[in-house]
């Protein structure tokens, strides 16, 4: 048979085995001296051409054949699914990561945004003291070269020469004003370090790290930042440190992320309780506390705002949950916090009173 009558031949089988002929296994259309088999699967047809027809149990060898072709057909297709669907799991998670990293990298410079205030605040006193120590200084290095001169001139008068224990006690004063120069320039130097720090990470290696200080530093520039940002409010603040805290190991620049979103979650919270109230004998109030036990720190973030119903408990620390309305906040903070400390070794949990307010709870290992 040549191309075309073999296509025709097959035509007029598959339209035979589609009207579910009885002579499914043997057509009487076929070329001289030869018998072929039709058999459908699933996929297809087997084709099988002999020069007799073939016996029932050899039919069922080939119907045999034909499921087990079937079969291994299609987990062929099964496993071509696969490997798309596999590829297009691996793409979509690799930009889930990209997209993941930006989302964070958006947290960490909007966490920076929220403390420019008040980091501008912080720059501002130790540079003021700069300025006016140096003004002063200035001053005092007039007076002893007037002093100066008035001694070269006594000396060519022959007089009595000046009082040197003026001279000393401002050249005295000069080193003092000198040394509180150095402490506020290296202060505020301190301040733009920690904000580089924020803002594009560090080494990632833990260091020992003076907690206490960092707690005061960052819960000052965070409440500085909420008092000039929109809608200030007062809060009491009360830091609770533990003197025999020491060092704790930790990677500084991922945990003031840390501190940053839980003081500002709470400043937000006791800003709403502050609008809802009504009586007026609401004082907001902000407890940090830090403990050293045996083999573990922990630290309390309080506030005495609204609390946290129930009922969303359970989901205030997955990526992307929040309470607050339209572009007010990403859902990312707390989430995030969680992710840092859970890197640290420690744990991240929530105590909450209804309408008394919330208590997160840092433990981490110390050694």
């Amino acid at each position: 048979m040549n191309e075309a009558a073999f296509a025709e031949y097959t035509k007029n089988l598959v339209q035979q085995g589609a009207v579910g002929s009885d002579e499914k296994y043997v057509t009487e259309n076929r070329p001289t001296d030869l018998y072929l088999h039709f058999l459908p699967f699933l996929q297809g047809m087997l084709y099988v051409g002999n020069d007799a027809p073939l016996k029932e149990q050899e039919l069922q060898l080939v119907q045999n054949l034909a499921e087990a072709f079937s079969t291994a057909y299609a987990r062929y297709e099964d496993f071509t699914k696969l490997e798309a669907a596999k590829s297009a799991v691996e793409a979509a998670m690799d930009e889930l990561r990209a997209t993941q990293s930006q989302l964070v990298q958006q947290e960490k410079l909007a966490s920076l945004g929220q403390l420019t205030a008040g980091i501008a605040h912080e720059i501002k006193n130790p540079l003021n003291f700069v300025n006016n120590f140096s003004e002063v200084s200035i001053e005092m290095i007039e007076e002893v070269l007037e002093e100066r001169e008035k001694t070269r001139l006594s000396d060519r008068l022959g007089r009595e020469s000046t009082d040197g224990t003026l001279v000393d006690d401002i050249l005295k004063d000069i080193k003092v004003n000198l040394q509180k120069i150095h402490k506020h320039g290296t202060r505020a130097n301190g301040i733009v370090t920690s904000m580089l720090l924020h803002a594009r990470g560090g080494s990632g290696k833990k260091e020992p790290t003076d907690l206490n200080a960092l707690v005061r530093e960052y819960v000052n520039l965070c409440f500085h930042g909420m008092r000039a940002g929109k809608n200030p409010i007062h809060v009491e603040i009360v830091l609770d440190l533990d003197t025999e805290m020491g060092l704790t190991p930790l990677v500084k620049e991922d945990f003031t992320r840390v501190i940053i979103n839980l003081c500002t979650n709470a400043f937000d919270a006791m800003r709403s309780k502050s609008i809802s109230d009504q009586s007026g004998n609401y004082v907001p109030r902000l407890r940090i506390t830090t403990k050293k036990e045996a083999q573990t720190m922990t630290m309390v973030v309080e506030d005495n705002g609204p609390g946290i119903p129930d009922e969303i408990k359970d989901k205030i620390m997955q990526p992307f949950f929040t309470t607050k309305k339209g572009t007010e906040g990403t859902g990312l903070g707390l989430s995030i916090s969680h992710d840092i400390v859970k890197a640290h070794g420690g744990s991240l949990n929530v105590e909450i009173k209804e309408s008394e307010g919330s208590a997160f709870v840092i433990q981490l290992p110390i050694v």
